[in-house]
């Protein structure tokens, strides 16, 4: 996918406080977004081209003498600076600041939570350095992480160094259907049933549908590509996880294992691995940032009636199919994962579809709320619930893989509890059935809306 989607604001945004450095002094971006999400190929984007110099420093999980012999190279290399020996990240920081003093420069120190392995205290001489320095130089600081929670505390937490020193925020989130669907037709691979499949295995990650585009242009069935040893896609959940999850990957891996195959409330899962989750459970949630807490729409946020997803569909798809395989996977019985996925997919899928409705509902800015429902014994279930309070309308749909599937009336029958629970008088409702036969119509009618 060499042709960059979407992104134009951040990338604006980005360029205007570099090229403004000169007038304006110290600026510090933060930048988060999970990992594969694109944020690297962003800042190229937006500043390796650019007039001013750029330095890219990644921080990783090394010791702190190694970091800071890579990091001197890096900055003799593209500074042009001679006999520049510092013993110390602190060092080096401090030599940044004081170089633009007389030049403008943009630094991006990229995955910066990992600075709490490397050295924790260098954030408070960060904070002390940037606070001494930064109205005399010309430093675009952007400080770059995976780890969402991890980041907003480090520049959010009260009792942090760093506590508000940032100018911008930004959060790098996963493309949007619509930016999904572009990439497709670019590459003459867009109908209903490809983007339901693109959506499952890339969840909308720039790097996902990269391997996709390069996967469908070998003129072989997607899965045949996507499930074999040439294919990163088999291992890159474990890429993903395992270096975040640390020595307990295994207790986690097995959660979302048991999430993927639809074990979605604490008990059923504490039932199907016969131990206690509720730890690792608000740590997915909270910390890792790996799956989500679901409440039926018309409940408090305090309500224990909980369900767990996986945030990512493509991560959700590697738990079902190749993490439940693994045995497989070592000893490279790919025919085998991809049998499994042959019977178990078109179901599988049709789950999927419900979130990418719903993400298509979010990108079209029409409501307030998104969510789902059911009642208390988890009976009367509706897939999809949007709230429109501007405008007094809810919509509510049921998704089906096929049309002729969806009933109103069942739809209408299941909603009294919902509707008596919302107890919003005089909203239109709109009874709705989302399916496969309907997704590229329902896409361009709310796409359309935000034109």
């Amino acid at each position: 996918m060499h042709k960059f989607y979407n992104r134009k604001k951040e990338l604006a945004a980005l360029r205007v406080i570099s090229k403004n450095i000169i007038k304006t002094k110290g600026q510090l971006s933060v930048m988060v977004g999970r990992r594969r999400v694109g944020k690297t190929r962003l800042i190229n984007e937006a500043f390796d081209k650019g007039d001013g110099q750029f330095l890219y420093l990644f921080v990783s999980r090394k010791n702190e003498s190694s970091l800071v012999a890579e990091f001197t190279d890096i900055i003799s290399d593209k500074l042009g600076v001679k006999f520049f020996q510092p013993q110390s990240l602190r060092e080096i920081i401090d030599f940044l600041l004081d170089y633009a003093k007389t030049q403008p420069l943009t630094v991006v120190i990229d995955e910066f939570q990992d600075i709490d392995i490397v050295n924790p205290s260098l954030f408070s001489d960060i904070q002390n350095l940037w606070d001494t320095n930064k109205r005399e130089a010309m430093l675009h600081l952007v400080c770059c992480g995976s780890l969402y929670s991890m980041m907003t505390r480090i520049f959010k937490g009260k009792d942090e160094p760093l506590f508000n020193r940032d100018d911008r925020f930004f959060q790098i989130q996963p493309l949007q259907p619509s930016y999904i669907a572009a990439a497709m037709r670019d590459n003459h691979q867009f109908n209903a049933e490809n983007l339901l499949t693109w959506w499952c295995l890339s969840g909308g990650i720039p790097k996902y549908l990269e391997w996709l585009i390069r996967f469908s242009s070998d003129n072989v069935p997607l899965f045949e590509s996507v499930i074999s040893e040439f294919s990163p896609l088999t291992r890159e959940g474990t890429h993903r996880l395992v270096e975040d999850f640390g020595s307990e990957h295994r207790v986690y891996f097995d959660i979302l294992g048991a999430i993927s195959k639809g074990h979605t409330s604490r008990s059923r899962i504490e039932n199907f691995l016969n131990i206690s989750v509720g730890v690792y459970l608000e740590k997915l949630d909270d910390i890792f940032n790996v799956i989500t807490k679901m409440r039926p729409i018309s409940s408090k946020e305090t309500s224990r009636d909980v369900r767990y997803a996986i945030s990512d569909p493509f991560l959700n798809f590697w738990f079902r199919f190749i993490h439940s395989n693994r045995s497989a996977v070592e000893m490279e019985n790919y025919e085998y994962i991809r049998r499994h996925i042959e019977r178990d997919f078109e179901v599988y899928s049709g789950l999927e579809l419900e979130s990418l409705f719903k993400a298509i509902l979010v990108e079209s800015k029409q409501f307030g709320r998104i969510g789902g429902y059911w009642d208390a014994k988890g009976h009367n279930e509706i897939d999809i619930v949007a709230i429109n309070d501007l405008d007094k309308e809810i919509l509510i749909a049921e998704v089906k893989r096929r049309q002729k599937r969806y009933s109103e009336a069942k739809l209408i029958e299941k909603s009294h509890s919902l509707l008596k629970k919302l107890n919003l008088n005089g909203y239109k409702i709109v009874y709705r059935g989302f399916s496969l036969d309907n997704l590229v119509d329902v896409m361009d009618e709310y796409h359309m809306q935000t034109k």
